[in-house]
């Protein structure tokens, strides 16, 4: 089978053409496989498909056009209302993420107490002071004001977790700079739950160049020079 290891980009399949040349082309969105409805995705035109498949099958037979272009995966779940997010709610949301994002590589170091394999000896190290030092904060749901306290008195325990998800986004290619594909996956995660990420990924990009550069993404999260 030519189309074994032939690599083909999201929303294309491998043919075998007559001459028995392997060949990408679109995937046919209705011959996508049946989905469940936790797996439907909102694409940026405010539609919802049963799966990626259907959506990444549908902008590429749409490439060329207008519509292909501006065709994204918008966010995980179906396509419902997403309230506007006001300058205050963006202020506040580096002070949830930081936490979050802390929060998740806490998760990571618990789960490795047992069965290692979510962290490197590298990153266990840098996590495990941190977490021993996170007892401070009771789980749960925190005020800002508390956030914004223990941001400015345990600085140094919130600038490697912002630095590890640069990193971790960070994939293709790695050079320091987060593209819209890139930037995707954590994006269109927590959509549903905060309204604010798309805002505050596009004010993060100072510079507007639609990259969003490791230095930029530290000054959007509060981490200093």
């Amino acid at each position: 089978d030519s189309c074994r290891n032939f690599h083909c980009k999201r929303g294309k399949v491998c043919h075998v053409d007559k001459q028995g040349k392997p060949r990408c082309v679109c995937q046919d969105p209705a011959a996508c496989p049946p989905t469940k409805d936790y797996e439907h995705v909102c694409g940026t035109d405010n539609k919802t498909y049963d799966g990626t498949c259907q959506l990444f099958g549908t902008k590429c037979q749409l490439e060329g056009t207008k519509m292909g272009r501006q065709l994204h995966l918008d966010y995980m779940g179906s396509c419902k209302y997403i309230p506007h997010c006001t300058d205050y709610e963006v202020d506040q949301f580096p002070l949830r993420m930081r936490d979050w994002l802390k929060n998740i590589l806490m998760q990571y170091y618990e789960r490795d107490l047992d069965t290692s394999g979510f962290l490197t000896e590298k990153q266990r190290s840098k996590v495990k002071k941190i977490y021993q030092n996170d007892k401070r904060l009771v789980a749960g749901d925190h005020a800002v004001e508390l956030l914004l306290h223990d941001f400015e008195k345990n600085y140094h325990m919130y600038v490697y977790p912002v630095h590890w998800q640069f990193h971790q986004l960070d994939q293709h290619p790695v050079d320091r700079l987060l593209t819209h594909s890139e930037l995707a996956p954590l994006r269109a995660s927590l959509v549903p739950m905060e309204h604010c990420i798309t805002r505050f990924f596009q004010e993060c990009d100072g510079d507007h160049d639609k990259l969003i550069a490791l230095r930029e993404w530290c000054h959007c999260f509060g981490i200093k020079e």
